[in-house]
């Protein structure tokens, strides 16, 4: 009898609740099987040590851009009337790295076994998001799986997009904060050091400001090394307390607060929200379970905790608007877009128009934001120079003048 291995999944059942917990299988597919002949449809499934109770860690993602070229080529080659497994086959010959090609080879020999694209996707997550899954087992029951994989390579260009836009308007401002912390570090250890001798060998009193600068640095060149040290340590014991659920909360109801910066991540989270759940509910996806595919991509735990509640609420057959504003957790411009959308029935569409307009907005506040941010670091930079040749300035100066007196 083979060995059979742990799983903890995570599913929905039909009437759009979510299930969580444990089961034995032989491999992935026996568990993602069992799973769903109890009529529920697998959102996560990840493999666990025996007895763990810990969260499973996520597998390690293939290069994003990898996955977005290979389902915008497969739609494009179904569109033109190939047969599914003969464009899988095209799309993975033309991915040029060797390790992401054999790895993508996967889909190709399930497909080839008689699975559908979906679950070849679903029981590969570290290649596809359940939300991609999804997408493609909807067009799949539509007939319409070159029009899903469309929609669903769209969506991911539109968030490789909002990536690209937070990590280059961040390049600049971090770029000085390193310069600012180097210049700052190099006159302590360097500069400061050669007048400290000349400093020290007079008996006169120095300014406090001469002091406090001679004493950062001593204490910078004796005990760097082992404030370093703690800086890791610290870094670390964050890290261990933000795997716990309270305390990511805690943290993240806080970042929500801060001004400029808790309404940007907002809109950056909203933003990704409406691209994930449009597409979802344009390509067929039933609403409760779209909702749950979409928390997902939600990196704020609170945002993502009042998105949840909303997808239980729609098992009673209430609207999305009226939830979404309860929560308080999305901007008042999201809440306008989705009550449109209902009272239109043209949900999709209005959330597409919503994700277009947040995108936008994201890149205006991210352009204000480091607008702020360069000129404060520069000036901070100036100051904390500025202070530190001045304190060493006044001192010798403060020499001359005892000397011209004598």
């Amino acid at each position: 009898m083979s060995a059979t291995l742990a799983f903890r999944y995570r599913a929905v059942r039909p009437d759009g609740s979510q299930i969580a917990g444990e089961i034995e299988a032989i491999d992935n597919g026996d568990a993602l099987a069992r799973i769903r002949r109890t009529g529920a449809a697998p959102i996560e499934l990840r493999a666990v040590e025996r007895g763990s109770t810990a969260q499973p860690r996520k597998g390690r993602r293939q290069p994003r851009a990898i996955s977005r070229a290979l389902i915008g080529e497969l739609s494009v080659l179904l569109g033109a009337g190939l047969p599914l497994d003969r464009a899988l086959a095209l799309a993975i010959d033309n991915i040029e790295n060797p390790a992401a090609a054999q790895a993508m080879g996967a889909l190709l020999v399930a497909v080839r076994e008689g699975a559908p694209l979906s679950r070849a996707m679903l029981d590969n997550p570290t290649l596809f998001s359940p939300a991609e899954a999804a997408m493609a087992e909807a067009g799949e029951a539509g007939g319409k799986l070159a029009e899903a994989l469309e929609r669903l390579s769209e969506m991911l260009e539109q968030e490789a997009a909002l990536q690209r836009i937070l990590v280059t308007s961040m390049i600049y401002p971090v770029a000085l904060l390193v310069i600012a912390v180097s210049v700052i570090g190099l006159m302590l250890l360097y500069v400061v050091p050669q007048f400290e001798s000349l400093l020290d060998n007079t008996k006169a009193q120095l300014p406090a400001a001469t002091m406090a600068v001679i004493g950062a640095s001593r204490i910078l060149r004796e005990d760097g090394l082992w404030g370093l040290l703690a800086l890791v340590a610290l870094g670390f014991g964050l890290r261990q307390a933000l795997a716990r659920p309270a305390v990511k909360r805690s943290l993240d109801a806080q970042m929500l607060r801060m001004p400029l910066l808790g309404e940007l991540l907002r809109r950056i989270d909203t933003a990704r929200f409406a691209h994930t759940l449009g597409a979802l509910v344009e390509g067929g996806v039933p609403l409760p379970n779209a909702l749950l595919l979409a928390q997902r991509v939600i990196g704020n735990t609170v945002i993502a905790a009042a998105i949840g509640k909303v997808a239980e609420g729609l098992r009673e057959g209430g609207g999305l608007a009226g939830p979404l504003a309860a929560s308080k957790v999305l901007p008042r411009l999201a809440l306008a877009f989705v009550r449109t959308g209902e009272e239109t029935s043209e949900l999709a569409l209005m959330l597409r128009r919503l994700a277009v307009v947040l995108d936008r907005d994201v890149r205006t506040r991210l352009e204000r934001l480091v607008a702020i941010l360069t000129p404060t670091i520069t000036v901070v930079l100036g100051a904390v120079v500025a202070t530190i040749i001045a304190s060493i300035m006044s001192a010798i100066l403060g020499f001359n003048d005892l000397a011209v007196s004598q």
